[in-house]
């Protein structure tokens, strides 16, 4: 081996490989001509050659091999190639180096031969064996002798040893076992001896083993001396484990053919019985003796086709699934081990007679093995040619080898163009397997032929017949390396291009996607591969036949259709490698410009589309982003003529700009910080870009923008949405040249086109998550500098920038929120822009957050609230038959035609949200609007008895239904801190049932954790609303009572009253006592005066809100006198309650009514109206203040008038106490005794009996201010002691009664003494009390001129109890009992103060503080229902007073 590759390399300084070729040539021997020499004469003389000399021409790849070993003319031509440097009579010399031609030493030598062997190793790409030394000649020796079958005695006998032992270490076990030496199961003979004597195995080892050879084999000798045979015996089973060892007599003969008896034809068609794994195991074995048979054979006909039939069987076993890893097996025999140099022939001529004996039934099952084996195949006839040609030259036997591959096509095409029913398995098979042999044939034929032969051979098959297998033929062929040449695709790619362009025909009725798009995507791709080059004109041929065919077919498809993402990807393909003058090419090869603009219609719409509805999955990006970079260079390069306009053309144009400039794959800022950079390296910012071709194109519309306004508002809106500074600046100022162009087109100077749309859109936009505080900044600097440049936009123009800055701050709040805990916040962003919309008359978007109100008032349970909302929509219809529009129908899809039916629909809905909220009044008024269309306009009587039971029902729960009314809470948000529709700004909000000032103050600063509460409730300075925190004031306040006309003047059960006690008000008050001058340490009431502050909201309370924001504060000080009359009126007002109460239900717990008596009659801490006469009846009070005279006269009547109610309440309690109270009791009346004494009676005008005509005792007295007497007087904010004066709120028991009934009557005449001596008493306290700061001046002196008397009224600081007991009459005061009825009062416009005051409310609703309470229930509904903006209250006089009337009293009771 050594010696074959140092006669190949040649040269004088091969030295290493001569070395090891002389050490190799050391068996030979040595001729005479040689041995003369003085290198040799060391060398074995006389041995008779084993190896001969070869030195005559040869004919075979064997003799070449043999002739490069001829070891005599190797010694010889190293010998001649040292003779010019030799310098010693050594064989072997330094070749090189300052030793040069001096004799090389042991060292060297073995050095030499440690690299020799593993270099020939190398050169036979094999792997050299491990631990290589000087002596390992000999064990390499042997290896090869092994590998060609020579045994140890033949090698010895060419190297003339005369012993086999110096190889026999390495000497590998014979490979072939004879075929009769069975293995398996043998019985062995046992004998029995001497152990001493049998150390010598001469003894037994001749002798029979088995009981089978002592029969046969009757040793003369007998049995050995001390062996005694036994009846024992041994059984020993024998088997086979071995990858060289084998006992297959069918594979044996094959493999040893040279010596088998059979025939040849016999062993090879026995191999194809042989099994599998047999012949895995000698496959190189196997395969060298096919060849050599093939080659060495005598009957060469015969054999060949066997040899083929046998060589497919094997590639087959190798290719099924079982023996795959066989296959580098293989190819290593292919590359390293096959060397039959003529066997392309014999299989080529095999190969192509069985293709031509299709037709015989017999030969198919062969000849499809054949095409399954054909890429094997082919890799021996490669190869062979290979070999032939590196020994005989690159010319050698072209013509014939040529003639052969175009004979084999020929039968190839022969065969495909045969009918479709004659062996269609076979003409699958080809197309599927031939194009297998492309890459090995083409190393040795001209492979522009052999594109031409392919090509010929695919287009052999008759059309519409194997079109499946035929596209794939022609995707295996454009696989191939063959496609990467240019000329090779001269040939092969018009007809690639003629059978796509007839596949993606409109008209081709069975389209094969999945084959077509394979083979259109496997172009493309060979056509950007570098190594593909001078594809130029290729894609320009693609681009023609096939471009526009491809967008029509994905125009076609659905976007979840399987094959539309290939297609997709080839039109991006196609369109990434056109050059730009491709593009000036394609568009100058439409005949017409109608067929220009058709083509550009179907690009962009399909662009837009692709855009749009994504075909690719979500995560690749690197796809995403090439089709955009691709769209977006198509779109510079399909330029658009204005010169000849299309307003649909340009109309696509944009929007395809503005859906890529938005597309999701290339909002940067979405990204992380790394990916970003990466996109930008690459691909670069590509909305700007867009973007400024968006500008460009849009001012070069010229005359022709009128005609996309409005429909290009909207995305260029869009395209300023993007957060791009500079894009945004680029682009925003196409707003202004919009607004130009239409004031200029529009004839009357507006722009309301414009407007409207930038309104709608920017409402969708901003609600959609885009916009920011930037970009509203950005948008009206850029609009307002270009209005106020604009001679005729200048005031228009800015009106409407600030206008849309306003809007821009509403929706960002609203956005800002959107996805926040808290319905409180989003309900009053919702508001803001509710009146927004409102003002502009935008319906339809004004409907749309109706809705939104509704539903969040519902998940809240705030049904009441829902109700008012609903009641915005419902105000927007008419009562008639008008069509209803589309945009009013809106939310619930409400099937219905006309305003009528919608506006019955939703008032049946506000009336059942009525009724949950227990505003029964409210559901009253709106079912009365539905009864007067039922009965009097649309007659539908049935659902008319059904509203009115309903109408019943509410009547009676208002009379029998308890109420729990709520309480109301100021809240103030102070500091920097809170959102601007907080911050600064003070609401009132309506508390829940059973909320109380604590709760609320809890859940207030769980939405604000980092506020600070402040204890005071006096209005903070500018250091604290300035400040950067968040400060909370939170108070109770009680709400004014606004009694409509119609009660005034008339007997009201109190359960009406209490209903306007907390409902329909918008005024409430708050006082706060203080101290003014010194403090008199005997009577403090001297000096307490009272801070009452009057809160009026924007809308009345309950209302689409819980809370509205406080639009108006009014400030007044109640004097000390002032203060007393109203206490005593509020306890007076709590004893009647008390009297009325028991009257109507004797069962009531006594305990409430004897300590309101005692606190009352015997003050043992606070002193009672002592105090007041101390304070106010003295002649120095009343000489340092003259003008109370009038406040002091009416002190003294209500303190007369305390009596006969103490009178009354003292009688109950006398009647019901039990022997536990009779203690009590005495104490009570006789205290009452003293005080009556000390307080005298009241006038008789004032205690004359009256009954109502309910029943009710009514026992009237003059009353100061009856809203008044509803406020909060806070004993928390006084700077001096808790109020000491008798009654004060903060020493009266809570009253909680189950039923209420209520007194409220005027006074009449006061002992016939003139109305004018008490007018200018009543003058100031009315005045104070109604005074707003809207009122005019004309109005407050209107006032001036009316004065009122207060009735008597029950109001407590909690909750009010309604009950529904079937027994609710109220006894008369006099011991006779009257049938129980239910309570009434008188009711006075001196009521309604407030209520029928003009007071011009403010547009907006309030905000609220954010994130939901955690009192409040869970449960949701999922009903929606419709809402409604209050209306701004009209300014008006209040109600003059009305006449006096008589009214009977009742007399003091006797004790």
């Amino acid at each position: 081996m050594a010696v074959a590759y140092v006669n190949h390399q040649g040269g004088p300084r091969s030295s290493l490989a001569e070395v090891s070729k002389i050490l190799l040539w050391a068996v030979a021997t040595v001729p005479k001509t040689l041995a003369s020499r003085p290198q040799v004469k060391t060398f074995p003389q006389g041995v008779a050659h084993a190896v001969p000399s070869y030195r005559a021409p040869v004919d075979s790849w064997d003799l070449i091999l043999l002739n490069k070993l001829d070891l005599v003319r190797a010694v010889g031509i190293y010998l001649d190639r040292t003779s010019t440097f030799q310098e010693t009579d050594s064989l072997l010399v330094i070749p090189d180096g300052p030793r040069r031609g001096q004799p090389a030493s042991k060292a060297t030598i073995a050095r030499w031969i440690r690299t020799a062997i593993p270099e020939a190793y190398r050169v036979k790409y094999r792997v050299p064996p491990p631990g290589i030394k000087a002596h390992s000649t000999r064990a390499v020796g042997v290896s090869w002798a092994v590998h060609h079958r020579a045994s140890a005695l033949q090698l010895c006998k060419a190297a003339t040893w005369s012993s086999i032992h110096t190889f026999a270490k390495f000497d590998k076990v014979h490979t072939y076992a004879s075929a009769d030496a069975s293995l398996g199961r043998r019985i062995l003979q046992v004998a029995v001896g001497d152990s001493k004597k049998l150390y010598d195995a001469k003894m037994y080892l001749s002798l029979p083993a088995t009981k089978a050879e002592e029969e046969e084999v009757r040793s003369p000798k007998g049995h050995a001396p001390n062996l005694t045979p036994t009846k024992d015996s041994f059984q020993i089973s024998t088997l086979i484990c071995s990858t060289k060892l084998t006992q297959n007599v069918d594979l044996l003969g094959l493999l040893n053919w040279r010596s088998n008896p059979r025939p040849i034809y016999q062993a090879l068609r026995n191999l194809m019985e042989v099994d599998g794994s047999e012949i895995m195991k000698f496959l190189q074995d196997t395969l060298d003796a096919l060849f050599n048979i093939m080659m060495e054979a005598q009957d060469k006909e015969s054999c060949d086709v066997l040899v083929f039939d046998a060589l497919v069987f094997i590639i087959s076993l190798i290719a099924d699934i079982k023996f795959q890893h066989f296959n580098p097996v293989l190819e290593t025999y292919i590359t390293k081990h096959f060397s039959t140099t003529l066997a392309y022939e014999k299989l080529i001529k095999v190969l192509t007679w069985y293709v031509s004996s299709a037709d015989d039934s017999g030969h198919r099952e062969m000849l499809f093995s054949s095409l399954k084996a054909i890429k094997y195949l082919f890799r021996f006839i490669v190869q062979s040619r290979v070999l032939y040609l590196r020994f005989y030259g690159q010319d050698e036997g072209n013509d014939q080898f040529n003639d052969s591959i175009r004979q084999l096509f020929l039968a190839f095409n022969e065969l495909m163009d045969r009918p479709l029913q004659e062996a269609v398995k076979i003409k699958a098979a080809a197309l599927k397997y031939l194009p297998g042999i492309i890459n090995n044939l083409k190393n040795v034929f001209d492979p522009v032929e052999l594109s031409d032969l392919f090509a010929k051979f695919m287009q052999s098959v008759p059309p519409d017949q194997l079109v499946h297998q035929t596209l794939t033929c022609m995707c295996k062929v454009v696989e191939s390396d063959l496609f990467l040449q240019p000329e090779c695709r001269d040939a092969l790619l018009p007809l690639f291009i003629d059978q796509l362009s007839g596949q993606l025909d409109d008209n081709y009725t069975k389209p094969d996607y999945d084959a077509s798009g394979q083979l259109l995507s496997n172009i493309l791709e060979a056509l950007q591969n570098k190594e593909a080059s001078y594809s130029t004109q290729h894609i320009q041929l693609i681009m023609e036949r096939l471009l526009r065919r491809v967008n029509r077919t994905v125009i076609g498809m659905s976007r979840q259709a399987p094959h539309v993402g290939r297609f997709v990807a080839c039109m991006t393909a196609i369109l990434r490698q056109m050059e730009d003058y491709h593009y000036d090419h394609y568009i100058g090869t439409f005949k017409t410009r109608q067929d220009i603009i058709d083509f550009l219609m179907e690009t962009f719409i399909l662009f837009k589309d692709l855009i749009g509805k994504r075909v690719f999955p979500r995560d690749w990006m690197l796809m995403t982003m090439t089709q955009n970079k691709v769209f977006l260079r198509a779109m510079n390069r399909f330029f658009l003529d204005q010169t000849n306009f299309e307003l649909q053309l340009w109309n696509n144009f944009f929007h395809l700009a503005v859906s890529l400039l938005t597309h999701e794959s290339l909002q940067l800022h979405k990204f992380s910080q790394e990916k970003r950079h990466k996109i930008l390296c690459k691909y670069g910012d590509m909305r700007k870009e867009i973007g400024l071709k968006i500008r460009d194109m849009w001012y070069n519309l010229g005359p022709h923008k009128i005609k996309f306004i409005p429909s290009m508002v909207g995305p260029v809106l869009e395209v300023t949405l993007t957060p791009e500074p500079d894009l945004r600046k680029a682009t925003i100022p196409i707003f202004f040249d919009m607004m130009q162009h239409e004031h200029n087109f529009s004839g009357s100077g507006h722009f309301h086109m414009f407007e409207n749309e930038l309104i709608t859109r920017l409402d969708q936009e901003v609600e959609g998550g885009r916009g920011d505080q930037q970009y509203k900044e950005l948008l009206e600097k850029l609009l307002l500098e270009h209005c106020r440049k604009h001679k005729y936009l200048s005031s228009s123009g800015e009106v409407f920038t600030v206008l849309v800055s306003s809007l821009l701050e509403n929706l960002l709040d609203y956005r800002t929120i959107a996805n926040d805990e808290s319905e409180e916040n989003r309900m009053s962003c919702t508001v803001n822009l509710l009146n927004f919309y409102k003002e502009k008359k935008r319906e339809d978007i004004y409907i749309r957050y109706v809705y939104k109100l509704r539903d969040l008032h519902l998940s809240k349970e705030n049904y009441t609230e829902a109700a008012y909302t609903l009641l915005l929509h419902a105000e927007l219809l008419q009562w008639s038959d008008k069509p209803c529009a589309p945009h009013l129908l809106q939310r619930d899809s409400y099937t219905v035609y006309t305003q009528q039916e919608l506006k019955e629909r939703l008032y049946l809905e506000i009336i059942s949200f009525f009724d949950k909220g227990k505003m029964w009044e409210q559901a009253i008024i709106r079912s009365k609007e539905l009864i007067e269309m039922y009965e009097n306009q649309i007659f539908h009587y049935e659902p008319l008895s059904v509203l009115l039971n309903k109408q019943a029902g509410f009547y009676q729960n208002i009379m029998r239904s308890l109420r729990l009314q709520p309480e109301y809470f100021a809240v103030g948000y102070y500091g920097q801190g809170f959102p601007s529709f907080l911050r600064n700004k003070v609401f009132v909000y309506r508390g829940r049932e059973y909320e109380r000032l604590e709760d609320f103050n809890l859940w207030l600063l769980t939405q604000f954790p980092n506020a600070e509460k402040l204890s005071s409730s006096s209005p903070p300075g500018d250091d604290i609303r300035s400040s950067p925190k968040q400060y909370v004031q939170c108070f109770s306040v009680k709400p004014l009572m606004n009694l409509p006309p119609r009660y005034k003047d008339k007997l009201v059960p109190d359960q009406i009253l209490s209903y306007y006690r907390f409902n329909e008000v918008h005024s409430f008050s708050y006082s706060r006592p203080f101290r003014k001058g010194e403090k008199d340490p005997d009577n403090e009431f001297a000096t307490m005066w009272i801070e009452r502050t009057t809160f009026t909201t924007a809308y009345k309370l309950p209302g689409m809100l819980k809370w509205f924001e406080v639009k108006h504060l009014h400030t007044e000080e109640i004097s000390p006198l002032q203060n007393a009359i109203e206490t005593m009126e509020l306890t007076n007002e709590k004893i009647s309650h008390q009297v009325q109460q028991h009257r109507a239900d004797p069962s009531l717990p006594l305990h409430p009514l004897s300590m309101l008596l005692n606190g009352i009659v015997d003050p043992a801490v606070m002193g009672g109206f002592s105090n007041y006469e101390k304070a106010f009846f003295t002649e120095r009070y009343v000489q340092e203040h003259p003008g109370d005279q009038d406040k002091i006269e009416l002190l003294k009547q209500l303190i007369a008038l305390q009596m006969p109610l103490l009178a009354q309440g003292i009688r109950i309690h006398g009647e019901k106490l039990t022997e536990n109270l009779r203690p009590l009791h005495d104490r009570l009346v006789s205290c009452f005794q003293d005080l009556r004494e000390k307080g005298g009676k009241a006038p008789s005008s004032l205690t004359d009996r009256k009954l109502s005509r309910a029943g009710s005792v009514v026992v009237p007295y003059i009353t100061s201010a009856t809203l008044r007497r509803l406020s909060t007087v806070s004993s928390s904010s006084s700077s001096g002691s808790g109020s000491s004066r008798p009654g004060s709120e903060g020493s009266l028991p809570e009253p909680v009664p189950p039923r209420r009934g209520s007194l409220i009557s005027r006074n009449e005449d006061h002992n016939d003494r003139d109305d004018g001596d008490i007018k200018p008493m009543k003058l100031k306290r009315n005045v104070s009390q109604s005074q707003t700061i809207t009122e005019r001046r004309g109005e407050r002196e209107s006032l001036s001129a009316k004065t009122r008397p207060k009735s008597l009224q029950l109001s407590d600081n909690r909750l009010t109890l309604h009950t529904s007991s079937t027994n609710p009459g109220i006894t008369p005061l006099i011991p006779t009992p009257i049938t129980p009825q239910t309570p009434r009062t008188h009711s006075f416009p001196s009521l309604s103060t407030h209520g029928d005051a003009a007071l011009q409310m403010m547009e907006s609703p309030p905000p609220p503080p954010p994130k939901s309470r955690s009192n409040e229930g869970s449960q949701r509904l999922s009903t929606e229902i419709p809402p409604l903006l209050p209306k701004r209250q009209e300014a008006k006089p209040p109600t003059p007073p009305p006449k006096a009337r008589q009214s009977s009293v009742i007399p003091e009771p006797g004790l």
